[in-house]
């Protein structure tokens, strides 16, 4: 599932102005979405990079010479059943609003719902039935009806929820465990839209089992080839990346945030390893570190699991002295070898049991903090198949 915040800035919200300073927040902010009047497309067009979502000015007209700019998707509901302003109807087979949708001629994608009532939480599970999006706006209800919907409502729409904070949006996304797939934000604060939009992403994010391995041997090995990853973004002393030779097993290594007395700290740096090593990307699969360039997404992850992505704006690749680390795990199974290669530098620290630890200073019977995953991986993908790494 892929979470989205959009922001509400149709003519509710007050005069252009007031609209764009939303739209403008909203796109620095990183929302997915705004949802505005079909007369403005046009204008948010000029104001950024973002999905427009617009409402029909007529849902039964299609008027091209109103506008040369089409949005991305257009709704019924706002001026109609879904808002309250026409009666609902007591067969839903007279509906407008759904009539519009069921006609599958690109006049609407998506639906608007207040739930002002019973009938209302129903209209919005028929409207689900045919929108792509659907829009459902709580009124002075409970989380009840939102967790009634995305029971029923299942994969058959993108079911997104109104917020006016980010803490609704937060509830919003982990109700029922499940989450609404979206939120639409009413709020002119940009901290509440900033702060929807970390709250989505904390939504995708995995949290993943670290464990412990005993280091059984370290060496020092020839030259090597070494990656210094360079992200676009700041760690913190918990945070690095999971690398190692081996895919089934990676080593949490240390970004460079420690201060030394002879190189200054490099938050934005993870001392990955040789050319040849894994690490983990964005989407939970691997990338040989040789292969990263500017532009490309990795995973940072904290010593607890917490998992974000990084943009990669630079990769250094230079010769020199590495050390081989290897480490066993106990598995279901037995006793599994893992080990890596590490630049011979004392700036370069592993997470261990014991905390941060530099790779000149680590020997056997030290315990490295691991990601293991017993499964083969072919171009990145884990897959059923039997693979030998030695």
């Amino acid at each position: 599932m892929t979470r989205t915040v959009w922001v509400k800035a149709d003519g509710d919200v007050g005069d252009w102005e007031a609209r764009k300073r939303r739209v403008t927040t909203a796109i620095e902010a990183g929302a997915d979405w705004v949802l505005v009047d079909e007369g403005d497309v046009g204008r948010v067009r000029e104001l950024g990079d973002v999905n427009v979502a617009a409402f029909r000015s007529d849902a039964d007209v299609i008027d091209d010479a109103e506008s040369d700019v089409e949005a991305d998707a257009y709704f019924v509901g706002k001026g109609g059943e879904g808002d309250g302003t026409v009666s609902m109807p007591d067969d839903f087979s007279g509906s407008a609003d759904l009539t519009t949708l069921r006609r599958r001629d690109d006049r609407a994608q998506g639906a608007y719902v207040r739930v002002l009532g019973t009938e209302y939480e129903e209209f919005a599970e028929a409207a689900a039935d045919e929108a792509e999006f659907t829009v459902v706006i709580g009124e002075d209800w409970s989380i009840i009806p939102l967790e009634n919907l995305i029971a029923r409502v299942g994969d058959e729409t993108h079911l997104v929820a109104g917020a006016t904070t980010a803490a609704e949006a937060r509830t919003a996304f982990e109700t029922l465990e499940i989450g609404a797939d979206g939120v639409l934000l009413d709020a002119d604060s940009p901290d509440e839209i900033r702060g929807a939009v970390e709250a989505r992403d904390a939504a995708d994010r995995e949290t993943l089992d670290l464990r412990h391995a005993e280091v059984t041997e370290v060496e020092q090995t020839g030259m090597a080839d070494r990656v210094c990853i360079d992200t676009g973004s700041l760690m913190d002393d918990s945070e690095g990346m999971l690398v190692g030779s081996m895919s089934r097993g990676l080593f949490f290594v240390h970004a460079e945030t420690a201060e030394s007395p002879y190189v200054a700290s490099r938050p934005f740096r993870v001392n990955a390893g040789a050319v040849h090593a894994y690490v983990r990307n964005a989407e939970g699969g691997t990338n040989y570190l040789a292969e990263l360039s500017s532009g490309d997404e990795v995973q940072v992850v904290d010593t607890d699991g917490h998992t974000r992505e990084a943009v990669v704006g630079r990769v250094k690749i230079e010769k020199r002295p590495m050390f081989r680390i290897q480490a066993e795990i106990e598995t279901e199974d037995g006793t599994d070898r893992i080990e890596t290669l590490i630049q011979n530098a004392e700036t370069v620290k592993i997470a261990t049991s014991e905390g941060r630890k530099a790779v000149t200073d680590v020997e056997p019977g030290d315990e490295a903090l691991v990601y293991y995953e017993d499964v083969a991986r072919h171009f990145g993908e884990a897959v059923e198949e039997s693979i030998i790494e030695k």
